[in-house]
């Protein structure tokens, strides 16, 4: 696994976007404080540029350096790692060319020991897209984003992925205090809203 990290690493610190697993699905991953990888990420996918992508950082404290926090660094650990995004302000440090029609992004720590050892030996956040083509499927398997594996310089076959269902992660809101909001329900949404509501208090704001 060393080796492929190095690998990944080092094609990351070029500019390049690489695939990678992760706990929920595989994805595009590329330097977030890139601005020339970022656009190939895009390209890549053929992605509207009016939809975010989530920044992947490697532990809890990396979050409060890209983010404005405003809920306990608690909550943060009971929820993360884990297939959840939370959506929170962003600060000032974030490349203003990442997403930079909303102030808010959301922020990932995947449950996965390579994602985790690759962001932190890249020393900065990730950013983070599902490895497929807009409007098509979501992946779970390495051979099923083939025919984008000549666009990307890496391709880390981590083997079939345990959500098979392609939900990807909870997309949840967090930037108004004692408030919460679901963006995207994915796969974990029963177990953190339980989390976010009976330990924390935390109100569901209206749609």
């Amino acid at each position: 696994m060393i080796e492929v990290l190095n690998l990944t690493v080092k094609a990351l610190k070029e500019g390049e976007v690489v695939a990678v697993p992760t706990d929920t699905l595989y994805g595009l991953a590329c330097l977030a404080q890139s601005s020339d990888a970022v656009k190939k990420v895009y390209d890549i996918k053929g992605r509207n540029g009016q939809k975010p992508l989530a920044i992947c950082v490697g532990q809890i404290q990396d979050i409060y350096k890209y983010c404005k926090v405003s809920v306990k660094e608690e909550l943060l650990g009971d929820l993360l790692p884990g297939p959840v995004t939370l959506v929170l302000e962003r600060s000032s440090v974030l490349n203003p060319d990442l997403n930079p029609f909303t102030s808010l992004v959301g922020v990932r720590i995947p449950d996965h020991p390579f994602m985790r050892r690759l962001c932190q030996m890249c020393a900065e956040p990730l950013a983070l897209t599902s490895a497929n083509i807009s409007t098509q499927a979501s992946t779970v398997d390495v051979h099923e984003f083939q025919d984008l594996w000549h666009k990307v310089a890496v391709v880390v076959d981590g083997g079939p992925i345990g959500d098979q269902d392609r939900q990807g992660s909870t997309v949840i809101q967090l930037s108004v205090p004692g408030r919460y909001k679901i963006i995207r329900p994915g796969c974990a949404l029963g177990a953190t809203v339980d989390v976010l509501e009976r330990k924390y208090g935390l109100l569901e704001d209206p749609v």
